[in-house]
């Protein structure tokens, strides 16, 4: 897929599953930002910092954390970090969204979220990451790197992000059916 500018997105990734669960119930739970350790691959938390809790506009501090053998070649963040992001989509019961920011505030290409559609006497939970760009952090971390490593650090990261999704769909939909 490209953008309107005709240039391919950075990243594109999605991961699905079906929650035996209505759209509203499981929106409800994806748009609880605060509760996201209990699906997440690195989140292990955070909070609202500005605004009402999953509103469009709203800013959320999450706090991370990431295993010294990811991708461990490369000057990924390792440990505990935390990330600001705002909220960009809030359809109640549709779709979630939110754009991380950079380190001064500003919004990012770089957009995870949830697209719920009714399926089965469930719903559809769709799971989905676009960075159009790189964010403030790839530039940082690929800014010494030649192309070959370039492309094998985006080749790894692209695996681990389509990994961590498809265990975070998973988790979370264990976690709504037993809400």
């Amino acid at each position: 897929m490209t953008t309107e500018n005709g240039v391919a997105p950075l990243f594109e990734i999605c991961a699905e599953s079906h929650v035996a669960r209505t759209p509203e119930f499981v929106y409800s739970v994806v748009s609880d930002l605060p509760r996201s350790h209990q699906w997440s691959e690195e989140c292990t938390g955070g909070e609202w910092i500005h605004g009402a809790p999953g509103a469009v506009g709203s800013v959320f501090r999450g706090h991370n954390f990431r295993r010294a053998e990811v991708v461990a070649w490369a000057p990924v963040v390792r440990g505990s970090w935390t990330t600001t992001s705002e909220v960009t989509t809030a359809e109640p019961g549709h779709r979630f969204s939110w754009a991380m920011r950079t380190h001064d505030g500003r919004t990012q290409d770089s957009v995870w979220g949830f697209t719920l559609l009714p399926a089965d006497g469930g719903t559809r939970l769709t799971h989905h990451f676009r960075m159009g760009t790189a964010t403030e952090g790839i530039r940082g971390i690929t800014a010494e790197m030649d192309d070959d490593r370039k492309t094998k650090f985006f080749d790894e990261w692209r695996a681990k992000v389509q990994a961590d999704m498809a265990a975070t769909v998973e988790r979370l939909r264990k976690v709504i059916e037993t809400s």
